[in-house]
């Protein structure tokens, strides 16, 4: 693969691109049984869940739509609204537009969403990010009940130790566990990332964990998780910057506050002929700059 090449795809896309792969994950996720003949279609999108790399997987598995995600750096909040917004672009694609105008009921696939976490933080096992956490009352008008729109993004913890009984329901799933195992364990021991992929790479193809995958994908494989993991930095170091950018903007709106208040002072107990050292000790402003005030 061209090094400069900017990538489409991730391992896990690439991995989980199989029909046969993709209703066994379904099973082990679900927890229930899928037969073998049922169809399965693969309808990813490029660059729309996340911009600039694609470590998502959608399908059609008979009248479901399955969106999966995987998420390496710390979990976003955020993932039901990013979620939203992709199932209404899926929808499209997969929807013929032109019958939601007939007088006769469309129906349509119905979503199921999955948040795959192997990233560093902690995680349990299993939990559930909702739509309707993130609405906004502020007024206290919304009314009791279920809210008119929610959606549910099931989180589930893929790390070395956390749900072993649905690992053991995916094959594929399982053995990418290990293989991310491993490589942290590579970066835990010091090595650079390349150096830690490239050992568990060698690890896995030994112990035949994903071994015909990574012999015929090796190179690709280094590069991609490479990419990823240095765009998942990247986010992070962005939103550190973002945090520290903000909070310093909201100090200096707070001090151009706090300076328009005091001159407003100023000027009103100036109005009112109280002395310019009066009012320097009450504001804290400048005999001159108060000797200028009109």
């Amino acid at each position: 693969m061209d090094g400069n090449r900017k990538y489409k795809d991730s391992v896990f896309s690439r991995l989980f691109s199989d029909p046969d792969v993709l209703r066994e994950l379904y099973a082990a996720l679900e927890g229930v049984p899928v037969p073998d003949g049922t169809p399965v279609t693969v309808n990813t999108m490029e660059n729309v869940l996340f911009m600039g790399r694609v470590n998502d997987v959608s399908f059609q598995l008979g009248d479901r739509l399955v969106v999966v995600v995987e998420h390496q750096s710390s979990l976003n909040p955020n993932m039901p609204l990013r979620a939203l917004m992709y199932i209404a672009r899926l929808y499209e694609k997969v929807i013929d537009g032109r019958k939601i105008y007939s007088t006769s009921t469309v129906r349509v696939p119905s979503p199921e969403f999955f948040v795959l976490y192997n990233g560093k933080d902690p995680c349990p096992d299993e939990k559930v990010l909702r739509l309707s956490d993130a609405f906004a009352d502020t007024a206290g008008l919304l009314p009791p009940g279920p809210p008119a729109l929610d959606l549910a993004v099931k989180v589930l913890n893929i790390n070395r130790g956390h749900n072993a009984k649905r690992l053991r329901k995916s094959r594929v799933l399982s053995q990418y566990s290990a293989f991310i195992a491993k490589v942290r364990d590579g970066e835990k021991a010091g090595l650079p990332a390349a150096e830690a992929i490239k050992r568990a790479v060698q690890w896995c193809v030994r112990h035949d964990i994903l071994r015909q995958f990574l012999e015929a994908n090796s190179s690709e494989v280094t590069n991609m998780l490479i990419t990823e993991w240095n765009w998942n930095d990247a986010l992070a170091v962005r939103w550190e910057e973002g945090v520290e950018k903000g909070i310093a903007l909201e100090k200096k709106r707070s001090e151009k506050k706090l300076e328009a208040e005091r001159m407003a002072t100023a000027r009103a107990l100036k109005a009112k002929g109280v002395a310019v050292d009066v009012i320097a000790d009450v504001t804290k402003l400048a005999p001159e700059a108060i000797r200028k005030l009109r």
